[in-house]
């Protein structure tokens, strides 16, 4: 007991405030420092495909299944045979395994459950572009420079203070050459101050979100906007001969396309998610499936690059850390239904403008969906309806 509650209780308290976080940060290593980098890579992947050979020999050989701290137990042998394996920090090569082990494990839960399986692959040059440090090996010093075992002391840029605990970090090397540092930390959770106000959102293609106050936010459809861009160096691409060093190198332009498309995209997601948390105390989206939507092919580009799914994903997070309430809601039938009488019609997907005959409301169709989305949150969750802003016109 302490201070008159059971000591159990203090500590799940404590552990249901902590929240775990992950920080990423633009790595800028020297040449030397990029060969060591790299050659960490080839010896985590030489690793990952070792022990994955020997899972897959040990199966059809004799029946058996090794496990992850079996094949932990190889690496003392290992070092031997291949004296290379000692430029790595132990732990590095003992988090291949941990990786080796979790794809196995999700092997069997998809086997499992009736799904496609998927059997862990073998992982060529361009397929292994990370490694893990889980607990020691690396530290930020004075100066911001990244130390890692291994490597030495990386320049890096902290563009934001890391607020929490260090737990493990990760090196990555993207499609384009560049390397990042990616922190994962526990912490406490930044709660915002109270705020009465709700909101439903909808999201759509002509905007990429209306609210049910009346704000629309414009679809920016940065991967539209790029197609000419990548279209002409995807031409330049396919000219060059296959497995020649020239079409090798040119990938890398394809790449970058890709990647200045992907940070326009995350940037416009974060932007938007942390000021509806901010300025929100209820928000009640869709509960949509995306992955179902995009099997449309007339509609499957455009909802991929209004990335919806991550809009969504931003929102939870962002909200589960300021202590905002985040509901998703079945997304059936709240375009054809009426917001203020609740009659429901039939709305093709051509027609904009919400008319009922009953009440004679005349709304835009997103918006009326979005006070639909906001009052069947608010149901859910037990919360009384505000009045909805009513906007000239209506």
């Amino acid at each position: 007991m302490w201070g008159g509650f059971p000591l159990a209780f203090l500590l799940s308290l404590c552990y249901h405030n902590a929240m775990h976080k992950m920080f990423q940060y633009r790595l800028y290593p020297t040449k030397k420092q990029i060969k060591a980098l790299n050659d960490i890579l080839t010896e985590c992947r030489w690793l990952y495909n070792h022990l994955l050979e020997k899972r897959k020999a040990a199966y059809e050989q004799e029946g058996a299944s090794l496990s992850y701290y079996g094949q932990i137990k190889t690496l003392p042998g290992l070092k031997q045979e291949r004296p290379s394996l000692h430029k790595v920090h132990s732990q590095v090569l003992q988090n291949v395994a941990v990786r080796i082990d979790l794809a196995f494990q999700a092997f069997f839960r998809r086997l499992k459950a009736a799904e496609k399986p998927g059997y862990p692959r073998f992982r060529g040059r361009d397929r292994y572009d990370s490694f893990t440090y889980p607990q020691s090996g690396f530290k930020i010093d004075e100066q911001g420079k990244l130390y890692a075992s291994g490597i030495g002391h990386i320049k890096m840029v902290l563009h934001r203070p890391i607020k929490g605990t260090i737990k493990t970090l990760t090196i990555r090397r993207s499609s384009t050459g560049k390397w990042y540092a990616s922190f994962s930390v526990e912490g406490e959770a930044e709660r915002l101050p109270d705020n009465p106000t709700q909101v439903g959102i909808d999201v759509g293609l002509h905007t990429f979100a209306t609210l049910s106050d009346g704000t629309e936010i414009d679809n920016p459809r940065f991967f539209r906007k790029e197609e000419k861009a990548l279209a002409k160096v995807q031409r330049k691409h396919s000219k060059l001969t296959k497995g020649s060093p020239q079409r090798r190198k040119h990938r890398k332009a394809v790449a970058r396309v890709h990647e200045r498309i992907a940070f326009k995209r995350e940037n416009f997601t974060h932007q938007i998610s942390r000021k509806i948390v901010n300025a929100y105390g209820f928000i009640a989206v869709e509960d949509l499936h995306v992955k179902r939507m995009v099997h449309n092919h007339c509609l499957a580009k455009s909802i991929a690059d209004a990335s919806w799914s991550r809009f969504f994903a931003q929102l939870s997070c962002k909200a589960e850390e300021a202590g905002r309430t985040f509901v998703r809601v079945n997304p059936a039938s709240t375009s054809q239904t009426c917001s203020q009488c609740g009659h429901r019609q039939k709305m093709p997907l051509s027609r904009r403008i919400f008319d009922c005959p009953c009440c004679g409301l005349h709304l835009d169709r997103d918006l009326n969906a979005a006070r639909n989305i906001k009052a069947v949150g608010l149901h859910s969750v037990g919360l009384p309806l505000q009045a909805p802003v009513l906007l000239p016109g209506e």
